[in-house]
């Protein structure tokens, strides 16, 4: 018997684990919401690191780890990548394509907070889409700005800082409503490329509004990367791992 073992972390893993069967296992850290309708089995929680993955795929005799995580969990990424060599076991990967700027866009890129810190200077407004990690900076916030951010759930914020929770998809008429609320003057995003989340950027782009951008990480090479699910199904009816 053949097992998948899907890491899971964007919309498209769920698409992917509605298609397994009761022997494969579907991965999640257990930030989001955890599915309860699936054929397949579902883990959630960590595994210790690439070694305690290993350890993991060789106690269950998994035979494809399958990285469906977020592009910007790299760490993530790097320890399924090992965990597979350390298994001798095939690790496939779905990466999502990166956003592309359009005409009328003003996109900044920026590798790291620092940077992002310089790139937000000349800004008052911002409005953050970059998950908890703003959390850990609300004392840095320099006392002209007033930040807005964005998470999947609501954390305290301060007399600077509003914390808003909510999950996509977003609806264009909703960000437009935002953006006017808050009065935002710059969008600060990673690069999911989320068909969910870019709604977005459709308004930064017809309000003139910029756009700082996170870059994303380097990711480990894989035996096989994959940029779409019709592919990635493809790939596993091919080696009868699907119940489609």
């Amino acid at each position: 018997m053949k097992r998948v073992l899907l890491l899971g972390g964007v919309t498209e893993a769920l698409a992917i684990a509605r298609t397994l069967g009761p022997e494969h296992i579907y991965s999640l850290a257990g930030v989001g919401r955890v599915p309860t309708d699936l054929d397949c089995q579902v883990r959630v929680g960590g595994y210790g690191g690439a070694e305690g993955l290993a350890q993991f795929i060789r106690g269950e005799g998994i035979d494809l780890l399958l990285d469906a995580t977020h592009p910007y969990a790299a760490q993530i990424s790097q320890n399924a990548a090992t965990a597979a060599r350390l298994s001798g076991i095939a690790c496939w990967a779905l990466r999502r394509p990166a956003w592309q700027p359009q005409a009328g866009d003003d996109w900044r890129d920026v590798s790291d907070w620092a940077g992002l810190i310089e790139a937000l200077k000349p800004f008052r407004r911002p409005l953050f889409t970059l998950g908890r990690e703003p959390l850990q900076h609300l004392h840095e916030i320099p006392p002209e700005q007033f930040w807005t951010l964005r998470a999947l759930d609501v954390y305290p914020g301060n007399e600077r800082c509003e914390v808003i929770g909510a999950r996509g998809p977003f609806l264009i008429e909703d960000e437009r409503a935002l953006f006017e609320r808050r009065q935002i003057d710059v969008l600060i995003s990673k690069n999911s490329g989320s068909t969910a989340t870019e709604p977005k950027l459709e308004v930064a782009r017809e309000r003139g509004v910029p756009v700082i951008v996170l870059q994303r990480p380097v990711l480990p090479g894989v035996d096989r990367e994959f940029g779409a699910v019709d592919d990635v199904l493809a790939a596993l009816a091919k080696r009868n791992l699907t119940d489609e």
